[in-house]
């Protein structure tokens, strides 16, 4: 069966009402070097990005998901990108957005929600994530799931002046 609800939190596709919560993370300068984010976003461009959120993954070749607690509480987002259905493949992408709710199983749940959907639904034979050098937590998320570090980027992504490295991991569906 397929489902993207787990124990503790279940991932929901975007709402009108996320408006606030996305531009929020968006904005958040200090996550900004995760996702590759050079300039704020406004308000009306997210709510364009919302109003196109309904489309099919086939066409869009992202999908984005809101990770949300069982008492309706949005938690972060977990994204499918770069989606290749020719190689069938994406990219994994996912943030939990307070501290207070980081190291706490809310990942890890998402994750493997995510992962279980991607290869039981969509038909995928592999996903990839980029991970900074320095993000001890990813790194244990995603390997946590299965995911085997393939490669290391050296220089890969210039953060404040500096170059850092960044790894490359790779789960494929056997």
């Amino acid at each position: 069966m397929i489902t993207l609800k787990g124990e503790h939190i279940y991932l929901r596709a975007l709402e009108p009402e996320d408006l606030e919560f996305i531009h929020t993370i968006e904005n958040d300068e200090s996550v900004w070097e995760i996702s590759n984010t050079i300039t704020p976003y406004s308000k009306f461009l997210i709510k364009q990005y919302l109003e196109q959120s309904h489309k099919d993954i086939f066409e869009v070749k992202q999908l984005r998901l809101v990770i949300s607690s069982y008492n309706e509480e949005a938690l972060g987002m977990i994204d499918l990108f770069d989606f290749d259905f020719k190689n069938s493949r994406a990219g994994v992408g996912i943030l939990v957005k307070d501290v207070k709710n980081r190291a706490k199983g809310v990942g890890s749940e998402a994750l493997k929600l995510l992962v279980n959907y991607s290869f039981s639904h969509l038909g995928l034979h592999q996903l990839y994530c980029n991970v900074s050098e320095e993000n001890d937590i990813s790194i244990k998320l995603f390997t946590k799931q299965g995911f085997q570090n393939i490669g290391l980027k050296k220089d890969w992504n210039l953060v404040n002046g500096s170059y850092k490295n960044e790894y490359i991991f790779q789960l494929i569906n056997n």
